[in-house]
């Protein structure tokens, strides 16, 4: 029975090490669709701000006015602005973030404030692959023993019930 619960314990310490290892991989991948979302948003936002510009307004105050209309749809259009403006300025800070994180812990910034959308299509259109980077064989370690300690866990917990029945049946 112990080597069986052994086995069963590598092979959950297998597992968590493939899955994990593939933690920097995503990061990774992550921070290149936000590269391309910031690509996307700067042109957006470059634009309204060269709009701005040509009415002699800066970015705030063309927000302003927008807000300030009598008209709904302009009014509605000021916030999504503005929506996009932050937006764009969020990626830029967590790219930063990525950019300059020690590649073992690029996972754990981007798990602090991942932008919906972008992590979606990340999960999405994930593809793994072999971590033969110091990051991705850290990861890798720490799900090996994660997966390892819980199905040692497990295994205790199995144990605990055989041997409460075992003990049932034998004062019954």
């Amino acid at each position: 029975m112990r080597s069986i619960a052994r086995i069963i314990a590598i092979v959950a310490g297998l597992a968590g090490g493939t899955v994990f290892s593939q933690a920097p991989e995503f990061a990774q991948q992550y921070r290149q669709r936000i590269g391309g979302a910031i690509d996307e948003l700067r042109v957006i936002v470059e634009d309204f701000n060269r709009q701005a510009a040509d009415h002699h307004l800066d970015r705030q105050q063309a927000l302003n006015t927008y807000a300030h209309s009598s008209d709904d749809f302009l009014r509605d259009r000021g916030v999504s602005m503005q929506s996009t403006i932050t937006r764009y300025e969020t990626l830029l800070a967590q790219q930063l973030k990525l950019g300059t994180a020690d590649p073992v812990a690029k996972p754990l910034v981007l798990m602090r404030e991942p932008d919906d959308v972008v992590f979606a299509n990340t999960w999405r259109d994930f593809v793994p692959s072999v971590p033969v980077s110091f990051a991705g064989l850290v990861w890798g370690a720490i799900g090996f023993v994660g997966g390892w300690v819980v199905a040692v866990l497990l295994g205790v917990g199995a144990q605990r019930v055989v041997r409460g029945r075992r003990a049932y049946r034998q004062a019954s």
